[in-house]
């Protein structure tokens, strides 16, 4: 790592903790990920999840990782250095943002996702935090501690995503959950940038199952089978919520933009739109 000059800590993780870097010799700047755990094999840190699916993830709206170095058995990601992440850029905001900056932003991030999921892995941690910015014009996926095969076999029963992003289907603790949890983020996050406040800010699991209603109104039966057998499952009883108008809860944003919010969250995984679906 002597190739590196550590320039100061950008924040830590459960996994590991990041900070910003400066290429000796070609001046470029970067992220390091130092990883927590001890690695004493090669073959323990290729064998990372993480590893593995960003090897095959080369794409312009998905961080690039530079290089994978393990010296005295701690692991070291060095990835391309980019400016802001998503939350950050929108905590900056003093005003809202012009819809065109959205439309140019989830249009980069769903890209990705299109990438990544045509690569067979969806990412299972899609929030603010994890979309780093170099402005609105360029936006990149990163933080692939959580992204799993498509093709691995479910049962998924470890932790996922953060709460406010989470897919109905994983709070009702589905355990096969699919690419469309990476489209629900989206589409709460998209609704995040009209309104710069969270859509959906549970303070718990059941509270965040309740704020959901509050705005999609209570699930109906026919609308999404499974979710009422696995709230069922777990002693779940639906509020009884009528829908909220998207257009009163997102009063900036256009009409184009409000039908697709409004599928990305629909409570049916099966039914919302695939990545390249929305791109359309």
């Amino acid at each position: 790592m002597n190739r590196y000059q550590q320039l100061k800590a950008l924040g830590d993780g459960t996994y590991g903790s990041v900070s910003l870097a400066k290429h000796l010799e070609d001046g470029s700047m970067v992220a390091i990920k130092k990883m927590k755990k001890k690695f004493y094999t090669w073959e323990e840190a290729v064998n990372l999840r993480e590893v593995r699916s960003l090897k095959k993830m080369s794409h312009p709206n998905i961080v690039k990782l530079r290089e994978v170095v393990r010296e005295h058995d701690i692991l070291y990601f060095v990835f391309e250095y980019m400016k802001e992440n998503l939350y950050q850029f929108m905590k900056s905001q003093d005003r809202y943002i012009p819809e065109n900056n959205i439309r140019t932003i989830s249009f980069q991030i769903i890209q990705g996702l299109q990438f990544m999921h045509r690569q067979g892995y969806f990412h299972r941690d899609i929030k603010p935090e994890n979309l780093l910015l170099m402005g609105p014009d360029l936006v990149k996926i990163a933080d692939f501690g959580l992204a799993r095969e498509i093709r691995s076999k479910p049962p998924y029963t470890d932790y996922v995503s953060t709460r406010w992003y989470r897919a109905p289907e994983v709070l009702l603790r589905s355990t096969n959950y699919n690419a469309p949890i990476d489209l629900w983020a989206v589409g709460c996050i998209m609704a995040e940038l009209y309104r710069l406040h969270p859509l959906f800010p549970g303070s718990t699991e059941i509270d965040q199952i309740f704020k959901i209603c509050s705005i999609l109104g209570t699930l109906n039966r026919t609308t999404w089978p499974e979710g009422h057998t696995l709230a069922a499952n777990m002693n779940f009883r639906f509020p009884q919520c009528v829908a909220t108008d998207f257009p009163k809860v997102l009063s900036q944003a256009s009409r184009e933009a409000i039908q697709l919010m409004s599928d990305l969250m629909l409570w049916n995984p099966k039914k919302r739109p695939t990545a390249t679906e929305s791109l359309k």
